[in-house]
């Protein structure tokens, strides 16, 4: 991979990985388009690492009050009443399906769940969801007010993003629809309930990064990290500002047109 590839997949990942349309599709998809080779799963999660930087700067202080707040609930039966101190948790709860998952079925996921087919399928099954969330849902709550099951059961939606075309935060949004979040506060949930899932998956996959970084130099993977991180911050300030007036229906509508194409394409053997 170039700088020129790298930087490109980079702007990719930035621009898809906080709106629901799937990162790890597009940076699947992209490639085959232009016919360069795909990047991998390893490639996939470490270039994440740069829209994680995106979310500790734009959520820096949002971040420190919950790790401070549940610092100090580990002590204190007091700080453990702190809404703060219970969202900090509930963000440790919901990880835990992506954990498991991920792990368990790894050799899955990087191999045979990258296929384009199951990709569109993705696309357009979680866009017909997030499409019936949005008229269903009845978006009265907050995220600091939700119990365990349904920060668990948000969760488990957040894993699905574990298979390509999914979308973490499509899949994340979803979920709080369902558990009947207001639909900004599902996305804020979104990014915030992510950080955990992309920095353990970027560095679980960072060494066989790395490694391959010694055959074309570390600068690609220097300039895909600063183009997403700069890309996603603003991504996360575009879809905020977005879903306070809208709803989610572009990205439905782009997400079926976009599985519908992917899927022509591969089977007509156009794209690999």
């Amino acid at each position: 991979m170039n700088t020129f590839q790298a930087a490109v997949l980079g702007l990719v990942q930035g621009l898809t990985e906080f709106i629901p349309i799937s990162s790890t599709a597009h940076l699947r998809i992209v490639p085959a388009l232009l016919g360069w080779a795909d990047p991998g799963t390893a490639f996939s999660a470490v270039i994440q690492l740069g829209t994680l930087l995106a979310v500790l700067v734009y959520f820096a202080a949002d971040l420190w009050a919950l790790l401070r707040a549940g610092l100090r609930s580990l002590w204190s039966a007091e700080a453990r009443r702190d809404p703060t101190a219970r969202m900090a948790w509930a963000i440790v709860l919901g990880n835990l399906p992506i954990v498991l998952l991920g792990l368990t079925f790894r050799d899955f996921i990087e191999t045979q769940a990258r296929g384009l087919e199951l990709i569109a399928a993705m696309l357009m099954l979680v866009a017909v969801a997030l499409w019936l969330a949005e008229r269903a849902a009845r978006q009265t709550r907050m995220a600091d007010t939700l119990g365990w099951r349904r920060i668990l059961g948000i969760g488990v939606f957040q894993a699905l993003a574990l298979i390509p075309g999914t979308s973490r935060s499509g899949a994340t949004i979803l979920g709080g629809l369902l558990y009947g979040l207001r639909r900004e506060e599902a996305a804020r949930f979104s990014f915030l309930l992510g950080v955990p899932a992309i920095l353990g998956s970027g560095l679980l996959q960072l060494p066989p990064v790395l490694s391959g970084a010694h055959a074309t130099g570390v600068m690609p993977l220097l300039v895909g990290l600063a183009v997403s991180a700069v890309s996603g911050y603003a991504a996360i300030g575009f879809l905020l500002r977005y879903l306070r007036t809208r709803t989610t229906l572009v990205f439905v509508l782009y997400r079926l047109g976009l599985g519908a194409l992917v899927l022509w394409l591969a089977l007509q053997g156009v794209v690999e």
